[in-house]
């Protein structure tokens, strides 16, 4: 009788457990490895509450704070390169009313007018579904960056004259970027409540927030889970200019 575990089949059957055990081996092995590294890492505390990670935040808010005030030193060095240029410059007076109206749809000067405000909030804390909803998940509970570029495209759309997000004017370059649960614009940094103000013709505002299918979806959240909306008129807002750069890196004018 031949042994059966001198046959072909038989030692392949025996030589094929050698490479399971060398893997599980490195699988135990590799665990260590990352068990090791993670307590290391952690070093015996909350990676959450770690110093080194609110430090990177208070660094990210000091330099946002700093961004504002140069933002406002160079709207003051422009103001007064302004006056100084307007100053027998020579040029006629429909070159200045040119001039102007070219400022005023760049947004670098102030625009005063009625206008139409909007204010977006993440839901409460505890918020719960309401009745007829399904339970939230955490991003249904949060304002997206969607949200609030829909509320400042309807507001285009409804002819706005100069739209402001908080306290920063929008000009063509302006990018409405969301990060987590905070808003960066123009190297500043903000939370929620999010306010957005247009000035223009507040019953073309309103019909056109009313009109926005992004909008309409959003307030199907406001409904479920309490997201905030308010929208509010003011009779004689006042927009500032922009006081950012107005150079563009990567593109050029056309002739």
């Amino acid at each position: 009788m031949s042994n059966l575990a001198d046959s072909p089949e038989g030692a392949a059957r025996r030589t094929s457990k050698w490479p399971v055990r060398v893997l599980t081996a490195a699988v135990f092995a590799l665990a260590g490895l990352i068990f090791v590294t993670s307590a290391n890492t952690a070093r015996g505390t909350n990676i959450r509450s770690d110093s080194s990670l609110l430090k990177l935040s208070d660094l990210i808010r000091e330099r946002s704070d700093k961004n504002g005030e140069l933002t406002d030193s160079n709207a003051a060095v422009r103001a007064r390169i302004d006056a100084l240029a307007q100053r027998g410059d020579g040029s006629t007076e429909a070159e200045d009313a040119r001039r102007l109206a070219l400022e005023k749809s760049a947004g670098t000067t102030k625009i005063k007018g009625k206008s139409v405000s909007v204010t977006l909030d993440d839901a409460p804390p505890d918020a719960t579904a309401n009745p007829g909803y399904p339970e939230p998940q955490p991003n249904d509970l949060v304002i997206h960056q969607q949200d609030l570029q829909a509320v400042v495209n309807a507001l285009w759309d409804g002819g706005a004259q100069g739209i402001e997000v908080m306290d920063q004017r929008l000009i063509s370059t302006s990018a409405v970027r969301c990060v987590g649960n905070t808003l960066i614009l123009q190297g500043r940094v903000y939370s929620p409540p999010y306010t957005v103000t247009a000035v223009g013709d507040p019953g073309e505002l309103r019909k056109a927030l009313g009109a926005s299918t992004a909008l309409q979806n959003y307030q199907l959240y406001v409904k479920a889970y309490g997201l905030g909306w308010k929208v509010d008129e003011d009779d004689d807002a006042t927009l500032p200019a922009y006081a950012g750069t107005i150079d563009l890196p990567y593109a050029q004018p056309v002739e």
